[in-house]
């Protein structure tokens, strides 16, 4: 995320020309990144994991709580009536002194949080490379549709003034209709260039949530093709700051933490308990004077230890560590093939920026061949040397 976002400031102060009312890249990435729903559910689930720390801690904090009762009964004992109300109240309070499973718990968590707080970073990321992608498949969209209507101008006259050299005899009806031919073909892509503007307008819609009516376009005179640095030295940042690698690190980080928490299965739990109550009850009947119906007021405090050390559970706890040695040597496994990939990602993406920028030399160098091309065509059309077939 830091990486990408200089970049994105980069462009948008010298890579896109300044017209006052388009949207540059930095522009609409920041309204892409107020109202893009799946960004706003990926921040959501780091916040409540992150809130979840908290639960995880509550165990091991006191635990306080108030109860009460009241009861009415009515019977008989010896043909005498006895009615009797008794209500209690008490107050309990318990105190993890020691229960391992509940600070790993608490720990695992923590780890957990940490790896979604990593997914959000990568969404970040995502959202930042598809609103460029959508971005530049407008312009790009935009470029051809230009390139498509230019291309049909020209044909047009091409076609204007093979009608008119045909109308005089000068050339024959075949030259009109290779013309014509490719005229309704350039037509024809007219219409699939706008329709596919239409669609990247859409598509960078779909991810912003907003409609353009105009964005920068590149300053080509800006515009700088830098090589990379040496693939090493990127291979070497990539280990270090790739996000797919620090989730997979972590990962596996969180799975060997899961194999000690099994392991604490064998392990004793001791608490402190403490709790103070009162009981009142009175009777009311025929023959209630008796001693032993005397009405009664009680009160208690009562403190104490809860000991608990698990001897045998079937074989649970050693079938709990073993399932969590095998998901630890899955998320191992998984860490070296997030790694693979990122070498492979990185290879691929300076081969390909390298070849881009061999290409961008190339073309421009094309344009200018093109351009001579065409003027010599155009010029031996005009004697007679060329057909309409070459100049198309």
């Amino acid at each position: 995320m830091k990486k990408l976002l200089p970049i994105l400031i980069g462009l948008s102060l010298s890579g896109f020309s300044t017209l006052s009312q388009a949207e540059n890249l930095m522009q609409v990435y920041q309204q892409a990144r107020l109202s893009n729903p799946e960004l706003r559910k990926s921040a959501a689930d780091r916040d409540a994991a992150f809130e979840k720390i908290n639960e995880a801690r509550s165990p091991l904090l006191p635990q306080l709580g108030l109860g009460a009762d009241y009861t009415y009964s009515n019977g008989y004992r010896d043909a005498n009536g006895i009615n009797s109300n008794e209500t209690s109240a008490s107050l309990q309070l318990t105190q993890t002194l020691f229960d391992m499973s509940k600070w790993r718990g608490l720990t695992l968590q923590e780890k957990a949080a940490g790896i979604q707080d990593v997914t959000y970073q990568t969404d970040q990321q995502t959202l930042i490379l598809n609103t460029a992608n959508a971005y530049f498949k407008v312009l790009n969209a935009i470029d051809v549709l230009s390139y498509t209507q230019a291309q049909k101008e020209a044909i047009y006259r091409q076609l204007d003034q093979t009608t008119q050299r045909f109308n005089v005899g000068l050339v024959a009806i075949t030259d009109v209709q290779n013309a014509r031919a490719q005229y309704d073909t350039v037509l024809a892509n007219e219409v699939t260039a706008r329709n596919n503007l239409d669609n990247a307008v859409e598509e960078l819609r779909q991810v912003t949530g907003n409609y353009y009516p105009e964005l920068a376009s590149l300053n080509v005179e800006h515009f700088k093709t830098d090589k990379p640095k040496a693939v090493n030295a990127l291979l070497k940042e990539a280990e270090n700051r790739n996000l797919s690698l620090l989730q997979a690190r972590l990962s596996q980080d969180l799975a060997r933490e899961q194999i000690r928490q099994a392991q604490d299965g064998h392990l004793p739990t001791l608490n402190l308990t403490a709790s103070t109550g009162i009981s009142d009850t009175s009777y009311s009947g025929s023959k209630t004077n008796s001693a032993q119906y005397d009405d009664s007021n009680m009160g208690q405090n009562k403190i104490g230890l809860n000991f608990s050390l698990p001897l045998y559970q079937g074989g649970m706890v050693n079938s709990q560590v073993k399932q969590a040695q095998y998901n630890f040597v899955g998320a191992s496994e998984q860490l070296e093939s997030a790694h693979r990939s990122v070498v492979q990602t990185v290879r691929s993406s300076f081969n390909n920026i390298n070849a881009s920028i061999s290409s961008i030399n190339a073309y421009k160098q094309a344009v200018v061949s093109a351009q001579s091309s065409l003027d010599a065509m155009e010029a031996g059309y005009s004697v007679g040397t060329r057909t309409i077939v070459d100049v198309l």
